[in-house]
């Protein structure tokens, strides 16, 4: 599978701001396991796991489980990402929000989990809603939390005055750093709602719909597009196969016929790119089915049975087995020494 990536920036920037913060430097960059001069180009990439091990040690050393929040709500996004500066550039709300759709994968190349369009302008009355479809976001409220606090910092900076912020949803429970929302937001949060979402005061919209550059935009796509190509480039097929697998693994069921058809392709094309690669239809699976499988045990989220359900397997002694075959360890022992 194609590692999901973020942008070197995004990391160079929190790296400094936990610095600022007094925590270690070079204990950040150890713990993201990375050289750091991969950090030198804003826009080279940098792994998830790496971006998130930075953060996740962050708080281990500072005891500040809301240091993301903070990182976001302090940091204007066009100082971490070219998409804050296309949304500055492109005028009336929509259109922002019209190009972050477009471009989210530069800043955050989780593609193969996310909707085609993650976010959404939804008006009901007096209120219009910017509902984030992230997926699976009750894994992952940083990225809720920082997306919103950076959404509202640059419609603070537009409209400074204006209180066009009713109320921030998201579907996860509180976290510890619960207060630290009413502060960053100054508006009404709740936890565990139906969607992740902002309300928003359609009467101050006219506040947030600057007029375009287009000078400016053009320069901006132009290098996003270019990015975007530099992503698609990387695609393989193997990976092209995880993303259509994924969804369904629980079912135990991966018809290669059906994958090659969701794919738009034959499966005899299917099977000539995927050997092409050096692969087959079956080791792909088998392979993505161990990956997951260790995920979720070191995740600690999901007992061995339930990991057998996920994974498709229909009895418990048949994912153990294969386990074993995989990683030489039964689950339960593989836990133990991968905490």
């Amino acid at each position: 599978m194609t590692e999901p990536t973020v942008m070197a920036s995004m990391a160079a920037s929190f790296l400094n701001y936990a610095e600022g913060r007094g925590v270690s430097r070079a204990a950040l960059v150890q713990a993201a396991g990375m050289d750091e001069a991969i950090l030198l180009d804003p826009d080279g990439r940098v792994p998830v796991r790496s971006y998130g091990a930075m953060m996740g040690t962050a708080i281990g050393i500072s005891g500040d489980t809301g240091i993301a929040l903070r990182f976001a709500a302090e940091t204007g996004l066009d100082k971490l990402s070219i998409i804050g500066l296309i949304i500055d550039a492109a005028g009336p709300l929509e259109d922002g929000i019209a190009q972050v759709n477009r471009y989210a994968r530069i800043i955050a190349d989780v593609d193969i989990l996310s909707a085609p369009d993650r976010f959404e302008l939804r008006r009901d009355g007096g209120t219009v809603w910017l509902i984030d479809h992230f997926p699976n976001a009750n894994a992952s409220p940083t990225a809720i939390e920082q997306t919103f606090a950076n959404f509202v910092g640059n419609f603070r900076r537009m409209m400074p005055e204006a209180a066009f912020l009713r109320g921030v949803f998201v579907t996860y429970p509180a976290p510890p750093h619960e207060a630290l929302y009413a502060e960053v937001f100054q508006a009404p949060v709740t936890f565990g709602a139906d969607r992740n979402a902002l309300a928003l005061d359609a009467g101050c919209l006219d506040g947030l719909n600057a007029a375009p550059k287009p000078y400016a935009f053009g320069l901006y796509t132009r290098h996003a597009e270019a990015l975007l190509d530099s992503l698609k480039k990387d695609e393989s097929t193997r990976a092209r196969v995880e993303a259509a697998l994924l969804p369904d693994l629980h079912q135990g069921s991966a018809s290669m016929d059906d994958i090659a058809r969701d794919l738009g392709m034959s499966r005899q094309t299917l099977y000539r790119r995927l050997k092409d690669e050096g692969m087959t239809f079956a080791e792909v699976h088998d392979q993505l089915r161990c990956k997951m499988a260790q995920d979720y045990l070191t995740a600690q989220k999901a007992s061995v049975m339930e990991t057998a359900y996920l994974l498709g397997f229909s009895e418990a002694s048949s994912f153990v087995r294969a386990f074993k075959r995989w990683t030489g360890l039964s689950p339960s022992a593989y836990r133990e020494t991968h905490p």
